[in-house]
C-alpha cells in the first residue's frame, strides 16, 4: 500500500439536499444532486425526512461533514427546511442566481451539468 493512500472509511459523509420541487428548476436541482451522488461528491439525502423530523435522518444529518442545499428559486425551500431543523451551516446554491428562471429553463444535460459543476466548485 502506498503512503499516498488515504482511508476514507471513517469520514463523515457530505450530504446533498435538493429542492426537487414541481417546476423545471426543482427537476434540475434533483438531477444535479443525483449526478453528484453518482460522481462521489456527496450523498443525496432525504429533504422530506428533514421536514418530517424523521429521527434517523436528522441524526445522520447531524453527523455530516458538510451539508449542501440546492434550491431552484428564491423561496429557498431546501435551505429553510434544513434551518428549521437546526442545520444552519449549509452550503447553499440557488439556480435562479445562475440565471435560470422558473418555468423557463429546459431540463437538459447542459443545465444539470452546470449546476453539478457549480456544487463541485463549492465543495472544493
Amino acid at each position: 500500500m502506498s503512503n499516498d493512500t488515504k482511508c476514507t472509511c471513517s469520514e463523515a459523509p457530505r450530504l446533498i439536499f435538493a429542492c426537487s420541487g414541481a417546476s423545471d428548476l426543482g427537476r434540475i436541482s434533483d438531477l444535479a444532486a443525483r449526478t453528484l451522488t453518482k460522481d462521489g461528491v456527496g450523498k443525496m439525502y432525504c429533504l422530506a425526512g428533514i421536514g418530517g423530523r424523521v429521527t434517523g435522518i436528522i441524526e445522520n444529518t447531524k453527523s455530516a461533514s458538510r451539508i449542501f442545499a440546492i434550491d431552484g428559486c428564491d423561496q429557498d425551500c431546501a435551505k429553510k427546511c434544513l434551518e428549521l431543523a437546526g442545520f444552519n451551516e449549509v452550503v447553499h446554491l440557488r439556480l435562479q442566481d445562475l440565471g435560470m428562471e422558473k418555468g423557463k429553463t429546459p431540463v437538459t444535460k447542459k443545465t444539470v451539468s452546470l449546476v453539478a459543476d457549480r456544487v463541485r466548485q463549492m465543495a472544493g
